[in-house]
């Protein structure tokens, strides 16, 4: 027996090697495979200690492991600082801050990404998915109003035959929605309970009108549709937590309301705008952001508006290029909100694209600056050989090209046939040219043919001159990625990582 007894301790021994902090096990190189033989289900998170989006994530992230421990649940959660331990990073193909992988069986070669809602109750309710059925069966009263208490959405199938046709069905649509619980009762206590009378599905939620019935055909995609429709309030806030729920939906069309919290006016205009998207359920997403906020600055300047030009109100399709709308009048009542969607909806709206005016001195300096209203005069010059970078102010990469770009200007500042140029595309948008990341190069050769030619060579003087020499034919194809929105290891300061993120975030989502 001795034996058997001494592994036991070895077991333990080992077990309390793995540190915690706040329910979470506190991962390293040395101790990563110990947690994956110990715990069958593991979430990780890969965090940067100087990361926002981690901060955020971080006390949802422990609420969610608090709660697993307090269920008894074998899960576990996990961290791992990606910057102290990058061979961990590497082995797992860490790009982003925060990346977030699913282990199942201590299976360390086929993790299962994590693409759900950061608040805790996303957590939980996705890894129950990923571990256990995709509806709970409920057998009595009390089990399904916990059941319905326990997240802000949960989805319940009432089918008094359990083998039915109808109820593999639901069960398919459960199976397919991870960030929803779902329970399937087929007990006629819960039946009476929840007033149902027939066969059917129920949507509860926390907010709202409390309930969804649905009474189409019972589909999996009609079901997934209602329940994508129906789980979120009909004007939702922006923040870190629900941004994932308002990216990933399947609605791709956003109504805008940018307000500060702190007017006087915020609940009447925010009454305003959830009258009108009303009209509007499962077609347009409504959504408010406080502008107040120093985090939602970015998105702010992403629509070209300032915090004192708050309240307004702004439409975006999210479709392959995102496209931005603008109301003829800032007015928001709920004639004017119902009036703009309508008119989107009918074809009736051309996309606002913002411009800077042009500046008196544009084309006085080695490098001329293009903004909305000169590109393409300037661009498309049909005699001379454009080469243009599309920049953010506040992008650490840019900053690290501009004295590059600026002796490049100099070379050509008197050559008649080249023209090396500059646009602040966070203030100033074209339709011929979309830009999602920074710096962005792209060379326009003369001629009438209106080419636009992609830059990806390396960011040097000599490979720039090259490129232009060659008429943009030779140096402009990169061996590696350069792409500007990837966090890169070894940088101390959070700035330029975070804005960088950040921009990914809303040039990418948005």
């Amino acid at each position: 027996m001795w034996p058997v007894r001494l592994l036991g301790l070895v077991a333990l021994a080992l077990a309390a090697d793995i540190p915690e902090e706040d329910d979470v096990l506190v991962l390293k190189k040395d101790n990563f495979e110990e947690a994956l033989r110990q715990h069958r289900h593991l979430l990780v998170e890969f965090y940067a200690p100087w990361c926002g989006h981690c901060k955020a994530l971080a006390p949802e992230y422990s609420k969610a492991a608090a709660k697993l421990k307090e269920e008894g649940s074998e899960i576990r959660l996990a961290k791992v600082d990606a910057t102290e331990e990058s061979d961990l990073a590497q082995m797992f193909s860490v790009r982003g801050y925060p990346t977030i992988k699913f282990f199942k069986n201590g299976d360390k070669n086929n993790p299962k990404d994590y693409a759900a809602g950061r608040q805790h109750e996303d957590i939980v309710n996705w890894l129950k998915k990923r571990t256990g059925p995709a509806a709970d069966t409920i057998t009595e009263a009390d089990a399904a109003e916990k059941l319905v208490d326990s997240s802000e959405v949960v989805v319940m199938g009432f089918f008094k035959d359990l083998e039915g046709n109808d109820a593999k069905t639901f069960l398919q649509a459960a199976e397919a929605i991870d960030e929803v619980p779902f329970g399937i009762t087929s007990d006629a206590d819960i039946f009476t309970k929840y007033d149902v009378k027939e066969d059917g599905v129920v949507l509860f939620k926390k907010f709202d009108e409390g309930r969804n019935v649905y009474d189409g055909e019972i589909t999996k995609d009609n079901l997934v549709e209602f329940i994508k429709n129906n789980q979120l309030p009909l004007v939702i806030e922006f923040t870190e937590q629900s941004a994932p729920k308002i990216f990933g939906g399947e609605i791709k069309t956003h109504m805008l309301l940018f307000i500060p919290k702190s007017s006087p006016t915020f609940e009447d205009k925010l009454s305003n705008f959830k009258t009108a998207a009303g009209s509007f359920k499962g077609n347009v997403l409504f959504i408010y952001i406080d502008s107040e906020v120093e985090d939602n600055q970015r998105v702010l300047e992403f629509f070209g508006l300032k915090k004192e030009e708050c309240p307004a109100i702004r439409l975006i399709t999210l479709e392959e290029e995102m496209t931005k709308y603008k109301p003829e009048t800032e007015d928001i009542t709920v004639e004017n909100v119902k009036g703009f969607c309508n008119q989107f909806l009918e074809g009736k709206l051309k996309p606002h694209l913002m411009s800077q005016d042009i500046p008196e001195d544009w084309d006085k300096t080695p490098v001329k600056v293009l903004v909305g209203k000169n590109f393409e005069q300037v661009a498309f010059d049909e005699k001379k050989d454009v080469f243009v970078e599309f920049y953010a102010p506040w992008c650490g990469h840019c900053k690290q090209l501009a004295p590059i770009w600026e002796s490049l200007g100099e070379k050509y500042k008197d050559n008649e046939k080249i023209v090396i140029a500059k646009m602040d595309s966070t203030a100033n948008e074209i339709e011929t040219v979309k830009i999602h990341s920074f710096p962005t190069l792209k060379f326009f050769p003369a001629g009438s043919e209106r080419k636009v030619i992609d830059f990806n060579g390396e960011r040097t003087l000599e490979s720039f001159i090259k490129f232009l020499e060659s008429g943009g034919t030779e140096g402009g194809t990169a061996e590696e990625d350069l792409e500007d929105l990837e966090d890169e290891e070894g940088e101390d300061e959070d700035t330029d990582e975070e804005t960088d993120d950040e921009a990914d975030h809303l040039k990418d989502e948005l």
